[in-house]
């Protein structure tokens, strides 16, 4: 009899992806997952990376390991690229020596944002700052080291752990008003929705890079409304400029993705954000 059992290898399992990742596998025949986070696996070490893929010798690598503090970033470049280019080149390497897939999550701060209209998986890259630079270079090492990947960009994502909304519930607690940039486009993006995605496609060949985020977009300030409005917070929201927000890092002004790919092969189809936010809100407050 032959084992259909997929080894499933998570890199980042403590983040809001891996957390996700686990708790839509955790009741699904013929997956075994196996959760590795900082602690268990240091990434940026090419021998670790290769003993430990060489033992377990898994179906598919899941890296959802990234260093995303966006301004810090600016500041701490070595870490930066240890984590976000190092670290993908070395799974790479990994996945292709045992034959497995590689799996990578990339993101909107790949491109410049000076398109006006929805960015394709084929636009030219052009990122800002060091945390799009180093994603960037992540996503060329993947393409470059293995040869069965799966790159998915995804945008302004949350599920549990640290994210926007958390922040603006919090904030929401003791303010009457807050100042929430309104000059800043894209799409708000649940680990819900994105885990259904590359479930849709991971177990195919259809190789590739794949714009992965929820359908429609908004600015942050508009973001923030509808979650005020959805957990019935009195807060008002008052819209400011990105030069007012004055962040270390430049972030992309309009980085709307359009899932061309994930669309055309005939994978999942993102549910639109006010669906998304609504049901991740009544779960988290219930």
């Amino acid at each position: 009899m032959v084992n259909d059992l997929k080894k499933l290898f998570i890199t980042g399992c403590n983040g809001q992806l891996g957390r996700e990742i686990n708790r839509f596998y955790a009741d699904k025949n013929g997956i075994e997952l196996v959760n590795t986070d900082v602690d268990e696996l240091d990434i940026t070490n090419i021998k670790a990376v290769m003993d430990m893929i060489e033992s377990e010798k898994p179906y598919a690598i899941i890296n959802c390991a990234a260093y995303t503090a966006v301004d810090a970033c600016e500041t701490n470049q070595d870490i930066a690229f240890k984590v976000n280019v190092l670290g993908p080149r070395n799974l790479s390497i990994a996945a292709k020596a045992v034959g497995a897939k590689m799996v990578h999550i990339s993101t909107d701060y790949v491109f410049d944002g000076t398109k006006l209209t929805p960015y394709f998986e084929s636009d030219p890259i052009c990122p800002q700052s060091v945390y799009g630079e180093t994603k960037a270079e992540a996503e060329k090492m993947v393409t470059m080291f293995s040869d069965r990947f799966f790159i998915f960009r995804t945008a302004w994502l949350y599920g549990d752990g640290k994210n926007f909304v958390k922040t603006m519930l919090r904030l929401s607690e003791d303010h009457d008003e807050v100042r929430v940039v309104e000059d800043q486009f894209g799409t708000p993006t649940s680990t819900v929705e994105l885990v259904k995605a590359i479930d849709s496609i991971l177990f195919t060949d259809n190789y590739g890079i794949y714009h992965a985020t929820c359908e429609g977009s908004c600015n942050w300030a508009e973001f923030a409304r509808e979650i005020f409005r959805l957990a019935g917070k009195n807060v008002k929201v008052t819209g400011i400029t990105t030069a007012e927000y004055n962040a270390p890092a430049n972030r992309p002004a309009h980085s709307v993705l359009e899932n061309r790919m994930l669309k055309a092969v005939g994978g999942y189809t993102f549910c639109e954000w006010h669906e998304a936010i609504k049901t991740y809100l009544d779960e988290l407050l219930k």
